[in-house]
């Protein structure tokens, strides 16, 4: 049995060939069915993100597995030797997904016994994520597993190995510091605001806007547990439909002058070309808060809130630059924290992988066991069948220790002359560190 993982993603593919190689969500049942039938493959599970589809697989032990050494190779069409596994699962994918192998093959990356191990490990911890350290990675990982689950019922090394990476995961995370800073715009928006006002739980929060920005935004704050969301956006379809989500009310741009000073917060982005806030309807709103603290979080281009509102006392204004500049401290951090987490990738699947090769050995230590309670039944009934005709139960004692011993040591003996007749010495210690000899 083998582990290989096989697939594109963010560094090897565009976005273009990324769409046309995803597997959508209802098609991933006959998809892995299908894969299933090839030959050698024994159980599988299908990644798909925006940026990635991988397929991890449990396959048939075979030497044409080594042939073109597939480690972390990308199929070139070179001339080299491609092997038969490689060419076939090529050619299943391109099939399925309606591509050419030409378009494929540059593209994708073929990783083989411990290193899909510790590749899987990496994506689940975020190292290998557009974004290092996300944390959305190990969810998808982790529905790509159970969405997968017929895949690997019948593979118990491949779900030995998710489960592994699954521990790792949280291990990264729990003992270095590689998803604790911020390093997405939304996530900077909602790291300032927890900065700034002690609990969340106590203020009112003002979106402007309802693209993707904002989205992230939202659900950030609603799992801080903000007391209230507002969104206000241009088309209140669109706004609801998030509100819906998130929990939030709904109102129009035309609302924000009255609704602006229950605002503790407000974070704002859509593409108007012109200021949505200006300096005199936040001095209306701070005048009716009585100069209550009021953060503005514009990461608008062009900007959604005048420049000049942050000269208002006690109104906190941020722009998308300020957020940068938060970002990319917090990515250096995320940087020096991610090579203590490649650390203990290298431990985690070193340990895995020794207790891979335990599982090798499994099989050969029942058949020796088996072959060791035969030995004892043979010689034991003989012992037997010896006592009940009267013979002297010393004698027979002595005989059954006498085979016993002769019957063990046969097969060690014949190798160890035939390890020394070869001038083997590498064989021959092996064989007397088996037997116990010092």
């Amino acid at each position: 049995m083998t582990l290989l993982a096989l697939g594109i993603n963010h560094k090897t593919a565009p976005i273009a060939l990324r769409e046309r190689v995803a597997f959508a969500p209802d098609t991933l049942d006959q998809a892995l069915a299908s894969l299933l039938q090839q030959p050698l493959v024994q159980g599988g599970v299908v990644l798909s993100t925006c940026n990635r589809t991988e397929l991890y697989l449990s396959v048939d032990q075979q030497d044409n597995l080594q042939e073109a050494n597939p480690r972390q190779a990308v199929l070139q069409g070179n001339g080299l030797q491609e092997n038969v596994l490689q060419e076939k699962l090529l050619r299943w994918l391109c099939d399925y997904q309606g591509l050419s192998p030409e378009d494929l093959r540059q593209s994708l990356y073929w990783h083989l016994g411990d290193e899909a191990v510790s590749h899987l490990m990496r994506v689940a911890s975020g190292l290998d994520s557009l974004v290092l350290g996300e944390p959305q990675i190990l969810g998808q990982v982790k529905k790509a597993f159970a969405d997968s689950q017929l895949g690997h019922a019948q593979a118990g090394e491949l779900e030995r190995m998710f489960q592994k990476a699954f521990s790792v995961a949280k291990r990264v995370r729990t003992e270095t510091e590689i998803g604790s800073n911020a390093v997405s715009v939304a996530f900077a928006a909602c790291t300032l605001a927890r900065q700034i006002f002690e609990s969340l739980a106590e203020v009112t929060v003002l979106l402007v806007g309802a693209g993707e920005t904002i989205e992230l935004v939202a659900r950030h704050l609603r799992e801080h547990k903000v007391k209230s969301l507002i969104i206000a956006n241009r088309t209140r379809e669109r706004a609801q439909r998030l509100a819906d989500q998130v929990g939030a009310d709904v109102i129009g741009l035309g609302d924000i002058d009255s609704m602006l000073a229950q605002a503790d917060i407000i974070i704002s982005s859509t593409a108007s070309t012109l200021p949505i806030i200006g300096k005199g309807m936040a001095e209306r709103a701070m005048k009716l808060r009585r100069n209550q603290p009021m953060l503005l979080v514009d990461i608008a281009v062009p900007r959604d809130i005048e420049p000049e509102v942050g000269k208002i006392p006690n109104a906190y204004l941020y722009t998308v630059d300020d957020l940068q500049a938060i970002i990319e401290k917090n990515m250096a951090q995320r940087q020096s924290a991610a090579v203590q987490a490649e650390t203990i990738v290298e431990q985690e699947c070193l340990d895995f992988m020794g207790w891979l090769r335990g599982q090798n050995a499994v099989e050969t230590i029942r058949d020796y066991r088996s072959q060791a309670d035969t030995l004892r039944a043979d010689i034991e009934a003989r012992a037997l069948a010896a006592l009940s005709l009267g013979a002297d139960p010393r004698d027979v004692i002595r005989e059954m220790g006498h085979r016993l011993t002769n019957r063990l040591i046969h097969a060690p003996t014949k190798s160890l002359q035939q390890a020394a007749r070869d001038g083997d010495v590498e064989r021959l210690q092996i064989l007397r560190d088996s037997l116990g000899l010092d």
